[in-house]
């Protein structure tokens, strides 16, 4: 099924699928400095905050297959560039269901925030990643996404 179309919906309140799959966000290496259960409870929680409270500039898709199975997820938001002032659409998350990895689902949601980042006058998409998730990496990288700001941390003690 790979490369299959999908149905992209916004989401709705009950679409409690989407917090299951919030541990994918850190199935890698991360920086010393982060714990991984902080990460995935600040995830979860912003997450939930944004399913219960639908916020404005804050935008939930659902991608279902041809059998109405939700396979993954992209929360976007609009955004105000630094820079230009202007409109961009920023990809804060995106996942994809275990069991429909290698199947299209992230090109076709990536697809997605394009289309929707056109229809919205954005004019860029962005999102950030971990430097040890790999696979997400390549992804965006052969979508033809770019480094554009390289964000460093260090912890203080």
């Amino acid at each position: 099924m790979a490369d299959s179309h999908y149905l992209i919906r916004l989401a709705e309140d009950d679409d409690e699928f989407i917090l299951g799959l919030v541990p994918r966000f850190v199935d890698f290496a991360l920086p010393a400095w982060r714990r991984r259960h902080e990460c995935v409870e600040g995830i979860r929680k912003d997450l939930g905050r944004h399913l219960d409270e639908q916020p404005a500039n804050s935008y939930l898709f659902v991608a279902e297959d041809a059998d109405g199975e939700r396979a993954g997820f992209i929360h976007l938001q609009k955004t105000q560039d630094f820079f230009t002032g202007r409109t961009n659409c920023h990809i804060s998350d995106l996942a994809v269901a275990p069991r429909h990895e290698g199947r299209g689902v992230a090109r076709a949601l990536l697809a997605h925030a394009e289309g929707w980042a056109r229809d919205h006058q954005c004019q860029l998409v962005t999102l950030a990643v971990f430097p040890g998730n790999e696979r997400a990496r390549a992804l965006y990288e052969a979508a033809g996404y770019g480094t554009d700001l390289l964000r460093l941390a260090k912890p203080v003690r």
